[in-house]
């Protein structure tokens, strides 16, 4: 037996904060976990050995928190969610755990540089854009606020496509994100989760004589969980990321191999596995689509599965699950779980259906992400019904109760009820989960005040109409311990300074920087700062692409997906207009700019392709034009991702938010650069209208078509052609581009992304150009005057404080989950 004196030193190595503490876990795990000397260890061993360090201290806290929830009554949230955009894990830590300081120490001593080990981490690639990193955001403050949360998801071995720029054009190469292992992760084979796919069903009678339905599957497939600790900022609580694995029911066919059919004895395998092998493959092919749909059927599955094991080892009877349980759907993707939820009560737990559908409706609730016809999903009726037959019946059975539910309510319009079914018969059939969704839950919600009512008015009109009290605003945020803190250390030092550290958990206590904005010298370090941030961002920018910037140009920063609705191309089209100009005019006077491009391309998006195409043959003649005199500097930078993102945000002065209006339906890369002190250029369109009313109208620089301007416009036969013919300027600048000024003298490289613009223009690209060029002088005009560009920034961050992760979490716990915190 060691001796209480060993016991306390194994204790304070494994969970110990001070840096002699944190020094000797390192070097114990360095040696002993992965077998290598420090002399001998690579940067990249290094990094595993200081995150197992710090995973147990993680661990520690994850182990009160199961044995704090293993009670019946204890409220469960599940985030259900096909992406989960993390970000690296080992500075979050660090700061959650608030031993950054002590590790750079630790690791100082040792003649480590943490910053180095730091960027040694992989990033995992699981999203695409907002969607995840709202999820990721969302996990953080559910643990910060002691909520009892499982984020529920996929592992995708292959994540996100790496962005490389190969002669101004995009090329995606795989994200090998897990070829090195995830040390941040722990399998749990022992709770692992079978999964049917395909086959028939056949009905039966059981000894009470209730008519009952078996499903027979085609295959199976197993799901193995693998689970993150989330650690909440500087409290005992943690959520868990709980992403599931695909796995062969039989991985090895023995007998076929011993016959010579050596590719079939691992063909079950390899069909099983591409499940859970790469984020959003390529639908526009059938097998694609019956992929996706395999996809989301399998983590709904298994994450089901596991919820109704928990609740029932915990001892809460299967009737009250959802007292115990409310699942959010992270829109459409995990909306299947309405369906399998039913199938679980009703064909493997006999509770009557009835019953079943009201613990359902009360456990599911939806979020809409999306007013785009495309994003919302359905999938061909043969399709769903060859891979999921018992749950197309359950679906008919569903919907014909709802229809005559709605009819019982006065719905008696064809036209409408058509449209609230939630199967389309209008022509080929198909399975709308949108429908499914919204008819399955108890709440449907927006993610910004605007988009919220056009779900009511626009999207869901049918349905609000019949379940008003089901439909929720719950504007978006963002979580400041990353965007903040992690991402921009010496501004949160300055707010600290002068207002406490206490707003990192508590982001209204940003109110207390307005008595500042006027102060010279508080100003002058909050430029000094912003400053050496471009500073940074210049090194990385020249590192990554070759292209030397000037830190002291206004940094006009448009990261985010790259889509036609986002409208990078109306960024593109002044930045021509100002190229023009200064060619024209060698003695214009300007602020000198450097604007940034950051964002993927969805692999089969052509336009949004040709758009990345254009910003680098634009940079390319721009940057290399000496009668431009550095006045401009266009930088593409590519592989946008979390790490990268977190040198752009602390740099940007300027952020484009430029969506054509009721496009977006939130944003969040908005709240994160107004955050760090960037100011907004911006439509009324998703969250910008809540920004700017909070920020106010002086501080935001406001242009183009409203919502009801841009239906107005399509309803009376808009011609982009009109705007072209009366604007000397826009007319110049497309000219340009059809000339091959920009493409080497190709005059039909980009002339399918012009002939669009003029001939169709869907996102009014040509109708807001003369406003968005006008407001961007305005822009020019107030940088010129830096005291009051930086006033407007320390007011941009002082009323932020709406736009927390924390205070969007609470809404959905008081208005949505109904569910209180348990702190540890």
């Amino acid at each position: 037996m060691p001796s209480p004196t060993n016991v306390k030193q194994i204790e304070l190595t494994r969970t110990g904060v001070l840096p002699e503490t944190i020094q000797a876990a390192f070097l114990e795990n360095l040696n002993f976990s992965l077998g290598r000397t420090l002399e001998l260890a690579s940067l990249y061993q290094r990094y595993q050995a200081l995150a197992l360090s710090v995973r147990d201290r993680l661990m520690q806290r994850w182990v009160k928190q199961l044995e704090a929830q293993n009670h019946p009554d204890v409220q469960h949230v599940a985030y259900l969610s096909a992406e989960f955009l993390m970000g690296p894990h080992l500075g979050n830590n660090l700061l959650n755990l608030d031993i950054t300081e002590n590790t750079r120490i630790a690791m100082a001593y040792l003649g480590i540089d943490l910053m180095d080990i730091e960027g040694r981490e992989e990033e995992p690639g699981l999203g695409n854009g907002g969607l995840g990193r709202l999820a990721a955001c969302y996990l953080d403050s559910l643990a910060t606020l002691g909520y009892p949360a499982t984020g529920y998801g996929i592992r995708y071995e292959f994540g996100i496509f790496e962005q490389f720029i190969r002669d101004g054009w995009q090329e995606e190469v795989t994200d090998k994100w897990l070829h090195l292992g995830n040390i941040w992760e722990l399998p749990r084979p022992e709770h692992a989760q079978s999964v049917k796919l395909g086959g028939r069903t056949e009905s039966y009678q059981d000894e009470a004589g209730r008519y009952l339905v078996r499903w027979l599957p085609e295959r199976m497939v197993v799901g193995i969980p693998y689970d993150t600790p989330v650690l909440g900022y500087r409290v005992e609580n943690c959520a868990l990321l709980r992403l599931w694995s695909a796995e062969a029911a039989q991985s090895f066919d023995f007998a076929g191999f011993n016959r010579g059919d050596y590719y079939g004895a691992v063909q079950e395998k390899i069909a099983s596995e591409t499940i859970s092998k790469v984020l959003y493959p390529n639908d526009e092919q059938l097998s694609g689509k019956q992929l996706r749909l395999e996809q989301q059927y399998f983590f709904v599955a298994c994450s089901i599965k596991d919820m109704i094991r928990v609740s029932l080892r915990r001892g809460s009877p299967i009737e009250r699950f959802h007292e115990m349980n409310r699942i959010q759907l992270n829109d459409t993707h995990p909306a299947i779980a309405v369906v399998e939820l039913m199938r679980q009560l009703v064909d493997k737990h006999g509770v009557e259906w009835s019953v079943a559908w009201d613990i359902t409706r009360k456990t599911m609730s939806y979020t809409n992400h999306t007013l785009l016809p495309e994003a919302l999903e359905k999938w061909p009726y043969d399709l769903f019904n060859s891979l999921l037959p018992r749950h197309m019946e359950l679906i008919l059975e569903i919907n014909g109760r709802f229809l005559d539910e709605a009819k019982a309510n006065g719905v008696n319009d064809s036209v409408q009820l058509s449209k609230m079914s939630i199967i389309d018969e209008t022509g080929e059939r198909y399975v709308k989960m949108a429908n499914l969704a919204v008819i399955g839950s108890h709440a449907v919600n927006g993610v910004a005040a605007l988009h919220s009512s056009l779900v009511k008015t626009q999207l869901f009109p049918e349905f609000f109409a019949l379940y008003p009290e089901r439909f929720f605003n719950v504007t978006n945020g963002v979580t400041p311990r990353r965007f903040m803190a992690l991402s921009n250390p010496k501004l949160s030092q300055l707010i600290d300074s002068v207002i406490g550290p206490g707003w990192l958990s508590d982001l209204n206590r940003l109110q207390g920087l307005e008595r500042y904005a006027n102060d010279k010298e508080f100003q002058q370090r909050w430029r000094d700062i912003k400053r050496e941030n471009k500073g940074v961002l210049s090194s990385f920018i020249e590192a990554k692409t070759g292209v030397l910037v000037n830190p002291d140009s206004l940094f006009d920063v448009q990261v985010k997906r790259i889509h036609e609705y986002k409208r990078q191309h109306l960024n593109v089209l002044h930045i021509i207009a100002l190229y023009l100009r200064i060619k024209s005019d060698p003695n214009l006077v300007m602020t000198p700019r450097t604007f940034i491009f950051g964002g993927k391309a969805a692999p089969g998006y052509a336009m949004a392709k040709l758009i990345i195409k254009l910003i680098n043959s634009v940079a390319s003649v721009v940057n290399h034009d000496p009668e431009i005199r550095n006045l401009i500097k266009v930088v593409f930078l590519p592989d946008y991702n979390v790490k990268n993102a977190q040198n752009i945000y602390p740099a940007a002065d300027l952020s484009e938010q430029i969506s054509t209006a009721g496009k977006e339906a939130s944003g969040t890369g908005n709240m994160k650069l107004s955050m760090n002190g960037a100011l907004t250029i911006g439509t009324l369109d998703g969250a910008n209208i809540e920004i700017r009313e909070r920020v106010g109208d002086d501080h935001f620089f406001l242009f183009g078509s409203t919502t009801e301007e841009v239906v107005q416009k399509k309803a009376s036969g808009y011609r982009p052609k009109d705007y072209f013919e009366r604007d000397r300027e826009l007319r110049d600048v497309i000219e340009s581009i059809n000339s091959g000024l920009f493409s080497e003298g190709d005059t039909h490289l980009f002339h399918p992304l012009t002939e669009h613009l003029l001939e169709q223009d869907d996102y009014m690209v040509i109708a807001d150009f003369r406003s968005y060029v006008d407001i961007q002088a305005e822009v020019d005009k107030v940088y010129q005057t830096p005291a009051i560009w930086i006033e407007k920034s320390i007011l941009n961050v002082a009323r932020m404080g709406y736009f927390s992760s924390d205070r969007a979490v609470r809404q959905y716990a008081d208005d949505i989950w109904g569910i209180k915190p348990m702190l540890l």
